[in-house]
């Protein structure tokens, strides 16, 4: 099976983005590999340290909620 990596940091960049507190941190309960691409990608701060979340950068905030809004928002046609 192949696994589109991409695709999973995509999901996990937009779900860091529903755990957001503190204006741009949030909870790392997901994959070490998937954070380390992250932040190879410069999306995210170094994630390995002893806090509970990671701080997303600039560029990791605006994908988060660009992300998050393509893929858990609902849009419906105003009807007027």
């Amino acid at each position: 099976m192949n696994i589109n990596t991409d695709a999973i940091d995509d999901a996990v960049l937009a779900l860091l983005y529903l755990t957001l507190h503190d204006r741009k941190r949030a909870w790392k309960g997901f994959d070490w590999d998937t954070l380390n691409r992250l932040h190879e990608r410069g999306l995210i701060d170094d994630p390995v340290n002893k806090a509970k979340s990671v701080v997303l950068t600039e560029e990791g905030l605006r994908q988060s909620e660009r992300l998050f809004e393509k893929y858990f928002t609902v849009h419906t046609k105003n009807q007027t």
